[in-house]
């Protein structure tokens, strides 16, 4: 795992996925500041959704760089050999998130989740939510952050959707979360909020494999959408936030 860097203008820091990647691995705030997750109450198209947060940032006097996290929402899966590259959806989106200045030493800084839902999807690709920092308000010590979605490696039970192959997705997953609290300096106690993104049913195994390594921060509960990963190769996503102050945008 990959050092954190700093986006100094944005007030957090952030773990590299590596050069060229559309999202970094997670991201935290930094002293003084916290992170604020923002859901929009109805989905924009992505670029009319990032001129809508670049006039919300501005409207409360933040600026771009504050921009940490992003939720989208897909049209359908894409193959492996969609997901990046020329004339990809993913290189419009990093060439955007470019445009803004975001970027630190050619690293992207901002995480994110891009899934796809089973049901009603998107005519295209829309902005959900996204997370942004803040001053801090009152005497707290703890840092908020946002652990960017995972799906599972390709190679874990490539094609297999049986409950044992769901089980050892959802393992894998799980540990690539945990590297990535790990790499924040963050534990699963400081979860607050916990999703899942599949359409295949994982109650059988909920409990060993999800709630237990959650431990007190289970009693949150977890979020599940009945939705897919966006690389059609993938059954299961997760994505986990540890923040104080989630508020919905009209």
């Amino acid at each position: 795992m990959m050092a954190m860097l700093e986006q100094r203008d944005g007030n957090y820091l952030f773990v590299p996925n590596g050069g060229g990647s559309p999202y970094c691995r997670g991201v935290i705030s930094a002293p003084g500041y916290e992170v604020l997750h923002a859901t929009l109450r109805r989905s924009l198209p992505w670029r009319e959704g990032f001129a809508f947060v670049d006039r919300y940032l501005a409207s409360i006097g933040r600026p771009r760089a504050s921009l940490c996290a992003i939720e989208l929402r897909g049209t359908k899966p894409c193959r492996p050999d969609q997901w990046t590259g020329g004339g990809t959806f993913n290189q419009e989106y990093i060439d955007l998130l470019d445009s803004w200045g975001l970027f630190v030493d050619g690293e992207n800084p901002v995480a994110r989740t891009n899934v796809v839902p089973e049901l009603n999807p998107p005519a295209e690709q829309v902005l959900f939510a996204f997370s942004y920092t803040v001053p801090t308000t009152g005497d707290h010590e703890r840092p908020t952050f946002v652990v960017a979605g995972s799906g599972e490696a390709p190679e874990v039970c490539r094609g297999e959707t049986t409950p044992e192959a769901l089980r050892a997705k959802t393992r894998n997953v799980m540990a690539t979360m945990q590297a990535r609290l790990s790499a924040l300096g963050a534990r699963w106690e400081d979860v607050s909020a916990f999703s899942v993104y599949t359409v295949h049913d994982f109650r059988a195994f909920l409990e060993e494999e999800i709630l237990e390594p959650l431990g007190a921060a289970n009693r949150y509960g977890l979020h599940w959408y009945f939705s897919r990963p966006p690389i059609d190769d993938r059954e299961v996503e997760i994505d986990l936030r540890g923040i104080r102050r989630e508020i919905q945008i009209d």
